[in-house]
C-alpha cells in the first residue's frame, strides 16, 4: 500500500511517540495485561491514521470527453442550485462530497482542463458538513477551464477536526483527473460547483470513489 507523502512525517512522529510509551510499559509495568493493552491500542491507533494517508494510484477506464468525476472518496451531502458569489458569479448546481477519517483524504482533480485560479481563505473549522462551512471555513478554491470550454470551481473545505488544506494546483498548470489536485488531512468536503445545463448522475446519500465516480457530465459550450 502507498503511503501519501503528506502522511509520511506524521506516522514516523506516531510511531515514535507510541514507542516512548509502549518500551517502558513492557519494562516496568506490571501485570503483564496493561503493557499489552497498551499495545494493541497503540497498534489500532497507527493503522487508523495509516489508513487514512493511503494514496492508491486510479486510471478512470470511461469516456473522459466532458465527464466530471467525484474530486474525493465519501458521500454525497449537497447537490442545489446556488449562487456563486466569489469567482463565477452567476446561478450554477453545487456538488458537495463529505469524507470520513476513514475515507482516502487524496484530492483529485474532478476535469480535464487548466487550471486559472487558487486561492486560498482564512476561516472557520466549524463540521465540515453544515452548508455554511463552504464560505465560513478555511477553504481552497480552484477554478478550472475544461477542454471543451466550460469553467467550473472546486472548493476544499476544512472541518471541525481537519485544520490543513493542502492544494498542489497552480495557476497555469494542466489538470488532469487521474493527477491529485491536493489533499485535506482528517475528514472534510470539497464542493464542486457546474454550469446548470450539466447532466448530474449522482444523488444525495450516494457514495464516490475520488478519480473513479462519473457524478456528471458536462453540455458542450454553446457558440454564437
Amino acid at each position: 500500500m502507498k503511503i501519501h507523502r503528506e502522511g509520511t512525517n506524521i506516522l514516523v512522529i506516531l510511531l515514535a511517540m507510541l514507542a516512548v510509551i509502549n518500551v517502558p510499559a513492557w519494562m516496568f509495568i506490571r501485570p503483564m495485561a496493561i503493557p499489552i493493552a497498551f499495545t494493541a491500542i497503540s497498534t489500532i491507533l497507527f493503522l487508523l491514521v495509516l489508513n487514512f494517508f493511503r494514496s492508491p494510484r486510479r486510471h478512470f477506464p470511461g469516456n473522459r470527453d466532458r465527464v466530471v468525476v467525484s474530486s474525493v472518496d465519501g458521500t454525497v451531502v449537497a447537490l442545489e442550485r446556488t449562487f456563486e458569489s466569489e469567482y463565477l458569479q452567476r446561478e450554477v448546481i453545487q456538488l458537495s462530497v463529505f469524507m470520513t477519517v476513514f475515507n482516502v483524504h487524496a484530492n483529485w482533480y474532478p476535469v480535464d482542463g487548466t487550471v486559472e485560479l487558487v486561492r486560498h481563505h482564512a476561516g472557520r473549522f466549524l463540521s465540515a458538513y453544515l452548508p455554511k462551512s463552504s464560505t465560513e471555513n478555511e477553504r481552497s478554491t480552484v477554478v478550472i477551464r475544461t477542454d471543451c470550454g466550460r469553467e467550473i470551481l472546486v472548493r476544499q473545505i476544512a472541518g471541525a477536526v481537519a485544520r490543513r488544506i493542502v492544494t498542489y494546483a497552480e495557476p497555469g498548470e494542466r489538470a488532469s483527473i487521474e493527477d491529485h489536485m491536493g489533499f485535506i488531512k482528517f475528514g472534510s468536503r470539497v464542493d464542486i460547483y457546474l454550469p446548470l445545463d450539466t447532466e448530474i448522475y449522482v444523488k444525495i446519500g450516494d457514495k464516490t470513489v475520488g478519480g473513479v465516480t462519473e457524478i456528471a457530465r458536462l453540455a458542450p459550450l454553446k457558440t454564437p
